[in-house]
């Protein structure tokens, strides 16, 4: 049987056939307690998951960075059929292994120049997007909802341009991914058909006159004889998959940055006064973050010998980054957000051959956000209670359902 272990308790030890409930809690904005006691008694933890399969939990940064790094552990592998899994597989298997997809069709250089930070004029517009939507803000006054009136637009945005989308269609995108990263036991019927719905969408847009962007360098290569083979369908998956991934990431981080600025406030004026210390901040709001809900997951492909604990070939391993993230062995006092921290060797984008690879568009994304937040709303703080903050359950991201502030 399974305990939720308590501050104190000290009764993890992995001995019994599961050693926490998991996924651990919702809430994005206080670390499990269970990180510690498992770093310090079961680092490599028996859980098992919300499909009922077992699963190996890893919670210290050196054992969840070889994980992610080695090869043996396949991310490829987690969407095939009757292996253990997380939770139900709602999307396309190939969609799991997006970059692979990617790299062996030949569109990786069209994939990664549209997710360049460095693209002529991308951060002027991106500031000029940020105070537009503060500007609204502003007109409308306190209170409001950072997250559906600042965040979630902002994220839509970027991507709508990396992808060459209308931003009118930003509000039917965003609420495809409310259904598309949902998180359940058993397959549901909405989700494929959410799919799919996204996918013909981006067919359309893929065949409509002069398309920009990523879709319009896909149009591009279906007359490359390296990529002629692919379906509008298959060019149509990239693009929802690199959508989808990216608008829900960046917005996630960006209202879990945002209510660590709220819940430090004397950060918020560090930041107005030295705009300079943006780009470091960032990293460390990103090692702080807890956004990853229900932790990395990987199969195995031999056994392999994972500190004391030998994985067989076929099991499920779960990478538990927010506990690698505030592993003391790595990071001097962990539970302090120090935005000067100068060695930060987090693992929120992963690590290895998994590593995100639109960490740099990303990390433009978060500076931008927060730099004009912190420019223009000095004032800034949670309008409600943390603790009536609603966090929501099934979700491949801990996140709330509203930022309510105030300045």
């Amino acid at each position: 049987m399974s305990a939720r272990t308590h501050e104190g308790a000290g009764t993890v030890t992995g001995a019994g056939p599961y050693a926490v409930d998991f996924p651990l809690s919702r809430r994005g904005d206080v670390l499990p307690e269970e990180c510690a006691v498992l770093r310090e008694k079961a680092p490599v933890a028996r859980v098992r998951t919300l499909t009922g399969d077992d699963a190996w939990l890893v919670s210290t940064h050196a054992l969840a960075e070889r994980v992610l790094k080695d090869e043996r552990f396949s991310l490829k592998d987690t969407a095939a059929p009757g292996v253990p899994r997380q939770y139900a597989l709602n999307i396309p298997p190939e969609v799991v292994d997006n970059m692979g997809t990617i790299n062996s069709a030949g569109l990786r250089g069209a994939v990664m120049k549209a997710l360049s930070p460095r693209q002529e004029g991308l951060a002027d517009w991106l500031r000029t997007a940020a105070d537009e939507l503060v500007d609204d803000l502003l007109a409308q006054g306190p209170p409001a909802d950072l997250r559906a009136d600042f965040a979630d637009p902002f994220s839509a945005a970027l991507h709508c341009r990396v992808l060459g989308l209308p931003y009118a269609d930003r509000r039917r995108l965003m609420a495809g991914l409310d259904v598309a990263f949902m998180t359940s036991p058993e397959p549901f019927e909405g989700a494929g058909l959410n799919w799919y719905k996204d996918v013909g969408y981006m067919v359309d847009r893929l065949n409509g006159p002069s398309p920009t962007g990523l879709l319009g360098a896909l149009a591009a290569l279906r007359g490359d004889p390296e990529s002629a083979h692919l379906s509008d369908e298959a060019l149509a998956t990239v693009a929802v998959s690199l959508f989808g991934a990216g608008a829900v990431s960046t917005s996630a981080f960006l209202v879990l940055a945002v209510l660590a600025l709220l819940q430090h406030p004397e950060l918020i004026g560090y930041l107005r006064e030295r705009p300079e210390r943006i780009g470091r901040a960032v990293d460390e709001l990103l090692r702080w973050n807890l956004s990853i809900g229900d932790a990395l997951p990987r199969i195995a492909l031999a056994d392999v010998r994972l500190g004391e604990v030998t994985v067989r070939r076929g099991e499920l391993v779960l990478v538990l980054v927010e506990a690698a993230n505030f592993d003391p062995a790595v990071f001097a006092d962990p539970g302090r957000l120090d935005l000067d921290r100068a060695d930060n060797p987090h693992l929120s984008f992963g690590a290895g051959r998994h590593h995100c690879p639109a960490t740099g568009l990303g990390r433009l994304h978060a500076e931008t956000a927060l730099a004009v937040l912190v420019e223009r709303l000095p004032g800034m703080r949670l309008a409600v209670p943390p603790e009536q903050l609603v966090w929501r359950t099934g979700f491949i991201k801990r996140l709330p359902e509203r930022l309510p502030v105030l300045w």
